[in-house]
């Protein structure tokens, strides 16, 4: 049985809860997997997760003692970092940066055993991976989320860590289209949709929490702030629903670049009474703010195929999102929620009142909802692609064995 190692730039990370999901239950499933991270986690974690940058001194140590004992390997990969890296000197100096991570991580992945490396997300820590795998002369894969991962600076280096990659794991059809406009033909075996999931045992179905018809009903969002993922055009929406004579109260959790933005636009819309930033929360605080929510509401400008919307739907909360990238082969508009046209505010607010108004509809969502999550996205069943994509792996490294 091989060795498997998962590396992300930041693990655990609250928002990457599912990295940690889709390793237990492929440790259940059998294989052995062992976590990695290039930077110390800011997180708590029951698992020590190794981490290259938990002392740079000792990752230019460990990276000086593994070109030391292969030095001819140690030059094909500085040269394959020079080769893989954006342009301008800035890139350069990073290219130097993540040869000397990659040497230190292949150390760190020799003494372990490990037989496969597999990144998540195309991101600088991907090209860790990549080199170090190069170095170790092992298989390396990858998956890819969501559309930020095509633009630059990560989306330049793309095509090639599509090339090179043993397999692409692609988290909705969208991304596997968006694999195979950036490459040959040719390469297009290797793209497979294996869909991140969610514990619905842990994730437990609650009912809706008001007791009376004379409190507010509560709109939930769960999200970075940040301009990509649509707060501010939310909380117009949210005006538009006041305006109108709702009865609505609205909770954003997160944090992030735009806090003060989204702060004053609260201000100037006269919301301050009626929306509430929590800040981050831990996993089971932010579920929980979903739980105790009626409606979940995503105004993204761009994604992939979100993770809490799967949560919000497991809980059995109705769900609003953009119709954008992977989110409609999640949501069917009417049934398991309710789609809008991205960035057009109107039409969020027309939804958020529909479900308001329409308890019957609620229902009929909440059930489709959690169905729909039990169909494809439960993540014991949603990492069987990556058993046989693993298995196909292991069975190579046999035969190269002598």
């Amino acid at each position: 049985m091989s060795r498997i190692a998962y590396l992300a730039s930041e693990y655990p990370a609250p928002s990457h809860t599912f990295i940690r999901r889709e390793i237990l239950a492929l440790r259940q499933h059998g294989l052995t997997v062992l976590a990695f991270s290039v930077r110390p986690a800011k997180a708590g974690s029951e698992e020590r997760v190794p981490a290259i940058l938990e002392s740079k001194q000792a990752c230019v140590l460990n990276a000086a003692r593994a070109a030391l004992r292969w030095p001819v390997r140690a030059a094909s990969t500085w040269a394959l970092a020079q080769h893989h890296r954006v342009p301008g000197l800035r890139g350069w100096l990073w290219a130097q940066f993540h040869f000397i991570e990659a040497l230190a991580l292949a150390r760190m992945l020799s003494s372990a055993g490990v037989d496969h490396l597999h990144s998540h997300f195309a991101n600088s820590g991907a090209t860790v991976g990549l080199l170090a795998a190069h170095f170790l002369q092992k298989p390396w894969s990858l998956t890819l989320h969501g559309i930020s991962e095509t633009d630059p600076p990560a989306g330049t280096l793309l095509p090639e860590k599509l090339r090179r990659a043993r397999f692409v794991a692609c988290a909705s059809w969208f991304m596997q289209a968006q694999a195979m406009r950036l490459t040959a033909p040719n390469t297009w075996s290797k793209f497979k949709v294996v869909r991140c999931g969610v514990e619905l045992q842990s994730v437990a179905t609650q009912v809706n929490r008001r007791v009376n018809a004379l409190e507010p009903l509560r709109f939930v969002t769960v999200g970075r702030l940040s301009p990509e993922k649509g707060q501010v055009g939310l909380l117009q929406a949210f005006k538009l629903l006041l305006s109108d004579g709702l009865d609505v109260h609205l909770t954003i959790v997160g944090d992030g670049p735009i806090r003060k933005t989204i702060e004053a636009e609260i201000r100037a819309l006269g919301l301050s009474e009626t929306v509430v930033l929590t800040g981050t929360l831990e996993e089971h605080q932010a579920l929980g703010e979903i739980a105790r929510g009626d409606i979940f509401v995503l105004p993204s400008l761009m994604e992939g195929l979100p993770v809490v919307l799967m949560e919000a739907m497991a809980l059995a909360r109705p769900v609003i999102a953009p119709a954008i990238a992977g989110i409609p082969e999640l949501i069917r508009d009417g049934e398991s929620g309710l789609l809008f046209k991205p960035g057009d505010w109107n039409q969020l607010k027309a939804c958020m009142q529909c479900l308001a108004n329409d308890p019957e509809l609620c229902a009929r969502i909440r059930e489709q909802g959690r169905r729909r999550v039990e169909e494809e996205f439960e993540v014991g069943s949603a990492v069987e692609p990556l058993l046989a994509l693993f298995g196909t792996s292991e069975k190579q490294i046999d035969s190269a064995r002598p």
